[in-house]
């Protein structure tokens, strides 16, 4: 495995990031773990939503408070995959969508990223006073449920979501 940093969004990476959110839409992929970026094209403002994400008092109040990180591959400094912690639940994420919420570009796809970023982001989670995390998959996301079980996840239930119509897959890593 390359060597990889998992690291807090800077504007170092504005131009990374407006090429990471051209791909997930040219792809027509949905952008998890990106926060507010598929809605803000602007790089400056998504990295300032985003650090605002963190502060409790800040946070808009249909979300909770959240932690972007970018994973950055060492040798050509270049974005691979960015990963949300978010810090507790709402109704939403205690049923859907979780504590972590991740993505790797579709050009760097299957090079086992998306198992590395997890497995770093593990750490900060127990930093925040998490004891246990939820994530989800799609139902039939054979890469991510991998990613997840590879991690130490452990399958609780699937269950059907409404608005986008699909079966979403429960995992627990405890920390």
């Amino acid at each position: 495995m390359e060597e990889l940093d998992l690291i807090r969004p800077t504007s170092e990476y504005a131009s990374q990031i407006a090429e990471y959110r051209q791909e997930f839409l040219d792809a027509g992929d949905s952008m998890d773990g990106c926060g507010p970026l598929r809605r803000l094209e602007d790089p400056v403002e998504y990295l300032k939503t985003s650090k605002e994400y963190e502060d409790p008092a800040a946070v808009p109040p249909h979300l909770v408070p959240a932690t972007q990180f970018f994973l950055v591959r060492k040798s050509d400094n270049k974005l691979l995959g960015m990963l949300q912690v978010r810090h507790r639940f709402n109704d939403y994420l205690k049923k859907y969508a979780g504590h972590i919420g991740y993505s790797v570009r579709p050009s760097e796809r299957r090079k086992g990223y998306a198992k590395e970023m997890l497995r770093m982001a593990l750490p900060y989670c127990r930093e925040i006073g998490l004891e246990k995390v939820l994530i989800t998959c799609i139902d039939g996301n054979i890469g991510s449920e991998k990613t997840i079980l590879a991690n130490g996840g452990v399958y609780e239930s699937t269950v059907h979501e409404t608005n986008d119509n699909v079966d979403l897959k429960r995992f627990w890593i405890t920390l």
